[in-house]
């Protein structure tokens, strides 16, 4: 019986050299010269912080990094849940941007419940932090991936893992 997965994983080293060109860029734009302004990527935690004196500074540098993100890997600034502002020494600020990797249990939720709402002969399950979808026909099932595509466009979700 043909199955594939649908799943929502991270490039890391698509992000990593996106972020370095970010970087570069702020080093070398004048009007962010003598500040605090910098952007930096932690592999282990799945975060990225960036820095800067004021919130419009923060606003200039997420200008900067998310084309370069989306340049490296298409939707890949939709995978990023940003969190409040907070203050540092004086009037500095920072702003993290914690990485969401592999499919929440709500979303899981809702692509089962969009798949067997479209009645389509194919069973979909939950498998950790994927979506298993089994079907008898390669047709069934890539109706199932349009139908999916479509329907979820706030969230990066790839397939992949198809078998025969």
């Amino acid at each position: 019986m043909p199955s594939f997965d649908f799943t929502s994983e991270a490039d890391m080293v698509a992000l990593k050299n996106a972020i370095d060109v970010a970087a570069r860029q702020i080093d070398n734009r004048y009007d962010f010269k003598g500040s605090s302004a910098k952007v930096e990527l932690s592999e282990k935690d799945k975060l990225i912080t960036l820095w800067g004196d004021s919130d419009f500074q923060l606003d200039q540098i997420k200008d900067i990094l998310f084309p370069a993100m989306e340049k490296k890997e298409a939707e890949s600034t939709k995978r990023l849940d940003l969190q409040p502002v907070q203050k540092v020494s004086g009037n500095k600020v920072k702003q993290e941007l914690k990485i969401k990797l592999g499919i929440e249990t709500e979303m899981a939720k809702k692509i089962v419940k969009l798949i067997k709402d479209a009645k389509l002969k194919v069973q979909a399950s939950i498998q950790g932090d994927a979506v298993r979808v089994q079907g008898a026909k390669r047709d069934d099932l890539q109706a199932c991936i349009a139908l999916v595509k479509k329907s979820i466009t706030d969230f990066p979700i790839r397939q992949g893992n198809f078998r025969d």
